[in-house]
C-alpha cells in the first residue's frame, strides 16, 4: 500500500492549478472533466511522490480546510527566495529547529503548507 493524492478542497480549479503549476512547480498529470461541472485535476509535485488532486466537490471539505501538507525541500532558503519571486507570502521567517527548518505558506484558498529542510547528518 502507498499514499498516490492527497485531496486538496479548492473554490476554483483553474486558479488552484496555475498557483501550484506556475507558481509552485508541480506538474499536471491529468485535467479532465469525470461528470456535470467537474474536472478531476491531478498533480505531481516537482521533486516527485504522492500527487494532489483539486478537488469542488466533497461538501465535507471546504476551501481553506486543509492544513500541515509539507514539502520537502533541499535549500529552504534557496526555496524560499524562488517561490517569493513568484508571489508566495510566506507566514513568517524561516523557523530554524533542532529537526529541521520550516516555512509556512498558504495556496490561493487559504490551504496551509509548509515546507521542509530536513537535518542533514555530519
Amino acid at each position: 500500500m502507498r499514499l498516490r493524492f492527497v485531496s486538496i478542497p479548492v473554490s476554483d480549479q483553474d486558479r488552484a492549478k496555475a498557483f501550484y503549476v506556475e507558481v509552485l512547480g508541480f506538474t499536471c498529470g491529468a485535467d479532465v472533466a469525470f461528470g456535470p461541472d467537474r474536472r478531476w485535476v491531478d498533480l505531481e509535485p516537482p521533486g516527485g511522490g504522492p500527487g494532489i488532486t483539486l478537488v469542488t466537490w466533497f461538501d465535507e471539505m471546504r476551501a481553506e480546510g486543509l492544513r500541515g501538507l509539507v514539502l520537502a525541500v533541499d535549500d529552504i532558503d534557496k526555496t524560499c527566495m524562488e517561490l517569493a519571486g513568484r508571489g508566495v507570502n510566506f507566514h513568517g521567517p524561516i523557523d530554524d529547529q533542532p529537526y529541521g527548518r520550516f516555512a509556512s505558506f498558504s495556496d490561493p484558498d487559504g490551504n496551509g503548507w509548509v515546507l521542509q529542510e530536513p537535518v542533514t547528518s555530519s
